[in-house]
């Protein structure tokens, strides 16, 4: 799973960005809800864009991003 520059550990409030498989196929963006599962095998309980709730194990083509309310996203953003 690619992480953005810093390696961290998911947390409640970021956000996973899975990008489409398909040319034309749009990339999907949820916000972690809750994080499950071991470190190094977690998966996450999601809200997507659309307002479904998930239960997703990201693989290769997800990239796990510091949500607003985060500390490494406030970091991010200053």
């Amino acid at each position: 799973m690619a992480q953005t520059k810093e390696a961290f550990r998911a947390r409640p409030g970021d956000l996973v960005v899975v990008e489409g498989h398909k040319v034309g196929e749009a990339r999907r963006v949820g916000e972690i809800l809750e994080v499950l599962g071991e470190p190094g095998h977690e998966h996450y309980r999601v809200r997507w864009g659309d307002g479904r709730e998930t239960v997703y194990y990201p693989s290769s083509d997800a990239t796990i991003k510091p949500g607003e309310g985060s500390k490494a996203g406030k970091k991010a953003r200053k």
